[in-house]
């Protein structure tokens, strides 16, 4: 079976529910999942999704905050979800297809401005969520799994504007990116998107202050695919859709896909 799947920090379902409907009706991913949805479960508005032929659907929600969905064309049955760093927010939702394949959708929480966990708890709450998730991995061996979501850290040189201005800024410090490869070794995961594109500047996320993001492109690849390898030789293909950032009211992130042939 083919299995087109794309991951999008949307940054509120109920403020961006026509550009899901846009995805939906011309690039038809079979499934969609989506972090920052900022609406409680009961308030997704999931009926123009199901007229577009995404039926089947697990969330987790939170009022004004976090919030992930998993929307697929797909029959899924609710996998659970996992709460780590002690923090009891809606950050992630797991389902898993009639072929045994879980997906896991995450939302690794951003972790404020500054990067001292010393001086931020934000920045401490990530850094335990990246390594609660590691040490789960670790104990729960994934297999025929697929793992996506806003990771909010991106952990290569080519992964954001510039490699040296951002070493000292949240998202791209060293101490985040040992964290986010330490996760990614403890479930032997593959990461689709540089498997696909391995080389070359890549974002999915651009700040709204920039006054062109266009333009000026500092932008950082935040949004990830990851899966386990039994699950990543039959992946074919990736990519960001980056005019997404650019639709009427955006969000600040653009979809990231990816395609497999399982």
């Amino acid at each position: 079976m083919s299995l087109k799947i794309a991951t999008w920090n949307i940054n509120s379902i109920r403020l961006r529910e026509n550009l899901i409907c846009k995805l939906m009706s011309e690039y038809a991913p079979d499934i969609i999942c989506l972090q920052e949805c900022k609406s409680t479960v009961e308030k997704i508005p999931t009926e123009r999704f199901r007229a577009l032929g995404y039926s089947s659907w697990v969330a987790r929600g939170q009022k004004s905050y976090n919030g992930v969905a998993i929307l697929s064309k797909l029959r899924i049955k609710d996998a659970g979800d996992l709460n780590f760093a002690g923090l009891d927010q809606a950050r992630h939702v797991a389902c898993k297809l009639e072929n045994g394949v879980t997906i896991h959708n995450f939302y690794v929480p951003a972790g404020g401005d500054i990067p001292d966990r010393d001086r931020n708890s934000k920045f401490d709450q990530k850094l335990t969520y990246l390594t609660d998730m590691k040490d789960w991995f670790k104990r729960n061996t994934p297999q025929k799994c697929i793992l996506v979501g806003d990771l909010n850290i991106a952990p290569q040189e080519d992964d954001v504007w510039s490699h040296n201005s951002l070493l000292n800024v949240v998202s791209h410090t060293p101490i985040e990116v040992r964290h986010l490869k330490d996760t990614q070794a403890s479930g032997n995961w593959c990461d689709i998107t540089r498997k696909h594109i391995s080389t070359g500047k890549l974002y999915s996320w651009w700040s709204y202050r920039a006054r062109d993001w266009n333009a000026s492109d500092r932008g950082r690849r935040l949004d990830h695919v990851w899966a386990t390898p039994d699950i990543a030789i039959k992946s074919h293909s990736s990519f960001v859709l980056r005019e997404a950032r650019g639709w009427d009211n955006p969000s600040d992130h653009a979809p990231v896909f990816a395609n497999f042939e399982l």
